[in-house]
């Protein structure tokens, strides 16, 4: 016999997702603050000369690298991104930093690579997981091996963000037309943990500031992951299970907003590759699902550019605009074209099948693509 729910509990239920949510809430104002501390941090600690600072990554395959093995080491592009949305906000040239924004974009898809290995024992299951779990990194590989070159040559995304940003920003900072709601809510915070760094290590108190916001972003990204995940995963599923069967456009759509609810492109990534992986969708499914994860997980930064104030503000919010339109601009070059769209999915099954075959194959991928071959550049750069 099934029993009546409880009143009690369901008022329980209700008062738990509400602190959940407050909690969020808490947490996105921390993100946004962290990323003042992290451009005003940076601010004083180079003291204008930001650019001599990041001599070395105005090579833009220098940028990629550090964008690609920072975000495999950390696993989250949304912290690699928000932080390279602080450190814009501080002085770092926009042109510097749009690689390192696609190198995010690479770094990013170790985390449903990793998960994909959990299928290991299963032969078919893994050899499904695994083509879908790569398919994101071919795909993003690709993007960026089209659009680097046509961004060093015409710069066109920068152009791009500096035209959407400058729509969007009237004033010095992150105000509408002048009215400023975003500074006066987070100055106090920033003021005071910038005292606390001054007095904790006097002179190098700009760099202790920069951990702290790199440190804060860090627990914010984590935890608002972890929050919403329990809010939203069990609703997510069900955008995935309602879209599935109707069209590439729709499955863009629903990896855009499912990405967007959880704030963060792995989350979704990871949840596909299981399904993936028992037979529940097919490749050819979870592709534009995938596409969609890319163009989601632009509003983490974004919502960081929020943060910044001053000067350079409008920059922070150019290059989080640059992140947008990169991944737009990927999925209508790239799935709008179909040779082109065939490519990843075909990459993707051939390195499936022969790492089912043998799995050191997709041991070797991860540690060559994420780690071996980026640390080798930067090491062939420094000497060369």
């Amino acid at each position: 016999m099934t029993e009546a729910p409880v009143v009690g509990e369901t008022t329980e239920n209700y008062g738990q997702r509400l602190l959940h949510w407050l909690f969020v809430f808490f947490l996105i104002y921390m993100l946004i603050c962290a990323v003042g501390m992290i451009g005003s941090g940076f601010k004083g600690a180079t003291k204008g000369h930001a650019e001599d600072l990041f001599a070395f990554a105005t090579n833009p395959f220098m940028g990629l690298i550090i964008g690609v093995i920072a975000t495999a080491m950390i696993q989250s592009s949304s912290t690699v991104t928000s932080i390279i949305v602080g450190l814009v906000a501080g002085g770092l040239p926009v042109g510097t930093a749009v690689p390192m924004i696609m190198g995010a974009n690479i770094g990013t898809t170790i985390t449903n690579t990793i998960v994909s290995l959990g299928h290991v024992r299963k032969k078919k299951e893994f050899r499904r997981a695994f083509a879908a779990a790569t398919i994101h990194d071919f795909f993003n590989v690709m993007a960026v091996a089209i659009f680097l070159p046509l961004e060093i040559m015409f710069g066109f995304l920068e152009k791009a963000g500096a035209l959407l940003a400058g729509m969007m920003v009237g004033g010095d900072d992150m105000s509408v037309k002048g009215f400023n709601f975003i500074k006066p809510l987070t100055k106090p915070v920033i003021n005071e943990v910038s005292n606390a760094a001054h007095f904790i290590s006097g002179e190098l108190g700009p760099i202790v500031l920069i951990f702290i916001g790199i440190g804060i972003i860090f627990l914010a990204i984590t935890w608002i992951g972890r929050v919403l995940k329990k809010l939203m995963v069990g609703r997510a599923k069900k955008i995935l299970h309602a879209a599935i069967g109707r069209g590439p456009l729709t499955g863009i759509f629903s990896g855009t907003i499912i990405t967007v609810l959880v704030q963060s492109s792995s989350t979704t990534t990871s949840l596909m590759v299981p399904l993936a992986g028992s037979g529940v969708f097919r490749l050819k499914q979870i592709y534009p699902f995938t596409l969609g994860a890319n163009i989601g997980t632009t509003i983490t930064a974004l919502l960081a550019a929020t943060g910044a104030v001053g000067p350079l503000a409008v920059y922070a919010l150019q290059i989080a605009l640059v992140h947008l339109c990169f991944n737009i601009a990927s999925v209508v070059l790239i799935y709008g074209i179909t040779p082109l769209r065939k490519l990843p999915r075909a990459g993707a099954m051939w390195l499936a099948r022969i790492s089912t075959e043998n799995k050191i194959y997709a041991i070797l991928y991860l540690l060559m693509v994420f780690f071996v071959v980026p640390g080798l550049l930067v090491l062939l750069y420094r000497f060369f």
